[in-house]
């Protein structure tokens, strides 16, 4: 088919690499524009979708938005067939989803209807679901309500959310891959509407550690922040950041936030947890071992 593909980050790339190597003729990429990145900021790097593309030989595109007349001129004089989106980040104006013959098909990280929105992976983490997904849903002008022609499913387990969003990514590509092949044989369905849940977009302040939630509260938190913005909490003024933990049943009343060993095992409100992994700000990320050979930290600090 002849497609439009529109993504932007290293979720995206598993999906446009699936549609190229099945043959299909992707006539242009669609990404954000580059950003501030590369050493201490001062270079402006391209999104991981417009490196890939521009390595496959694809024309890459990256309009600031797509509600200009000439930009959705531009889009439709292109002549697909089909838009692929994934986690581009552009709301797409009634005019783009109409111009494919068979619109514009998207690759969610969530089993919709739950976990709509813009942080689905980070947010089934958090509220402890056993299982998430991906759908290859149609859309439509509303956030995330149209239809979904296929999906599939993934136990989260004990999976960070980097992790989980790059097993979803692959499963999502092949799925797309799939549906594209025979779209007659993968009818749209409708997303059932007292289901519905939203995935807000993580705000950093979410990842600083609250200790009076209960431990397996905060190994979720660790895990949904991982890899980013990485959950954290301070000793002697110095932020950490807490990449992995486990749940210990041990419970200390009135002693949230205290280390109760010198292995810096942590009381929580209901529960502790014992870091494994751990990072200091401007340094790499070691064992908990490690961190305290250099840095100690004794049993009874508040943190």
């Amino acid at each position: 088919m002849r497609i439009i593909f529109m993504g932007t980050p290293d979720f995206a790339v598993p999906t446009l690499e699936a549609l190229v190597a099945a043959g299909h003729d992707v006539v242009a990429a669609y990404s954000q524009p580059p950003r501030p990145g590369g050493r201490r900021g001062r270079e402006t790097v391209p999104s991981p979708v417009q490196q890939r593309a521009e390595a496959l030989g694809i024309a890459v595109r990256h309009p600031v938005s797509l509600k200009d007349v000439d930009a959705q001129a531009a889009f439709a004089t292109l002549g697909a067939e089909v838009a692929v989106v994934a986690a581009y980040g552009l709301i797409l104006p009634r005019a783009v989803l109409d111009a494919p013959v068979h619109g514009c098909l998207n690759v969610h990280g969530s089993l919709l209807p739950r976990w709509r929105g813009a942080a689905p992976v980070q947010r089934a983490i958090l509220a402890g679901d056993a299982e998430t997904g991906v759908g290859i849903m149609q859309m439509e002008a509303g956030l995330d309500t149209g239809p979904v022609r296929l999906e599939g499913r993934v136990a989260i387990g004990r999976k960070t959310a980097g992790a989980l969003t790059a097993e979803i990514a692959a499963l999502g590509a092949r799925l797309m891959v799939e549906v594209l092949g025979d779209l007659p044989a993968h009818p749209p369905v409708a997303q059932i509407a007292d289901r519905v849940t939203y995935a807000n977009k993580i705000d950093k302040a979410e990842a600083r550690i609250d200790f009076t939630r209960s431990a397996v509260e905060v190994e979720r938190l660790v895990r949904a922040m991982n890899p980013a913005p990485g959950a954290w909490f301070e000793v002697a003024g110095e932020r950490v950041k807490l990449l992995a933990a486990d749940v210990l049943p041990f419970t200390f009343p009135g002693g949230e936030g205290t280390t109760v060993d010198d292995a810096l095992t942590i009381a929580c409100g209901d529960g502790a947890i014992r870091p494994t992994l751990v990072q200091r700000a401007g340094r790499g990320v070691t064992t908990a071992a490690e961190l305290l050979r250099g840095f100690p930290v004794a049993t009874g600090v508040q943190l």
